[in-house]
């Protein structure tokens, strides 16, 4: 008897083929706008940091007489706030958030480590106006270098970015510090946000110390939808730039896209471009890899 163990074969139709590739397409389509949701719901978390940050500061203000981290000793001792220094960028009360004058020539306002900046998150925890236990700045004496897994925890010197990405939130005054010259600050103050790695306490010759390590956090499209939705939504103009603090090496405060390294058409690696001629206005690089690179950290003037 012949026997037959063949099983009948036969290949997916062009209709099954079709549904196959049409559910595939949803699911990489739901994929995508979800990561869309997502970011878009960490943008706004984020700019309602700021403005949470923001008025806090002004209620602070109004309620004691000066900024938070700014607030003389005599005030502060009769508030309950932890007790400043004597001397220039230890609660001056000169409006400026910035760094000791004994330790930083000059009170460089990029100081994250001690000093007003972070007792600025000190004392708006201290007032309950924010969340958070910011407990580990000092307006006196420097600490060791901070890292993201010493103990203190960073989160001691200042917030997370509700968008995650190693982001934080720190504050400085306007003013740039680079190898032994200091240039005095401009009286502006502002909320910085980058992927901070390290602030450093450790005083190196000429007191290269205390200041942060830190590089772009943000995508392009991040930065771009967060000055769009908060400003002019162009990177270098208006109240919110593409800058920040970026420290180690030379420690000075640094620019992402700076007019010498953007390319003219902006570039997978650039923030922003330099500008077309005639003066047109620099733009976010929005058309490279449809701004998803990591390439921006934004600052944000005290309003």
């Amino acid at each position: 008897m012949l026997s037959v163990s063949a099983h009948t074969q036969r290949g997916f139709t062009l209709i099954e083929l079709a549904i196959v590739l049409v559910i595939i397409g949803l699911i990489v389509g739901g994929v995508l706008v979800g990561r869309d949701l997502i970011n878009a719901a960490g943008v706004r978390a984020t700019i309602a940091q700021i403005e949470q940050y923001n008025q806090a500061a002004n209620t602070f203000r109004g309620k004691y007489g000066f900024l938070p981290g700014d607030i003389s000793g005599t005030v502060a001792a009769q508030f309950g706030f932890v007790a400043r220094g004597s001397s220039p960028g230890q609660g001056d009360g000169n409006g400026i958030l910035e760094g000791p004058i004994p330790y930083v020539a000059n009170g460089v306002g990029s100081v994250e480590v001690f000093g007003e900046a972070p007792m600025f998150w000190v004392d708006l925890s201290t007032a309950r106006l924010i969340q958070g236990g910011f407990s580990a700045a000092s307006p006196i004496n420097p600490p060791v270098s901070v890292t993201l897994t010493t103990s203190p925890t960073m989160d001691q010197w200042f917030p997370a970015a509700k968008l995650g990405g190693g982001n934080y939130i720190y504050v400085y005054s306007a003013g740039t510090w680079w190898c032994c010259t200091f240039w005095a600050t401009s009286g502006a103050n502002y909320y910085g946000i980058s992927a901070v790695s390290k602030i450093d306490g450790a005083s190196g010759g000429g007191n290269e110390g205390f200041f942060n390590t830190s590089t772009p956090g943000l995508t392009v499209q991040q930065a771009a939808a967060m000055d769009a939705k908060m400003d002019d939504g162009l990177p270098q103009s208006g109240n919110v730039l593409a800058q920040y603090i970026a420290g180690g090496g030379a420690r000075q405060q640094s620019f992402v896209g700076t007019a010498g390294t953007a390319a003219t058409a902006g570039s997978a690696t650039t923030c922003y471009d330099n500008g077309g001629t005639g003066g047109a206005p620099q733009q976010y690089s929005m058309g490279q890899n449809n701004g998803t690179g990591v390439n921006c950290a934004l600052s944000f003037r005290f309003q």
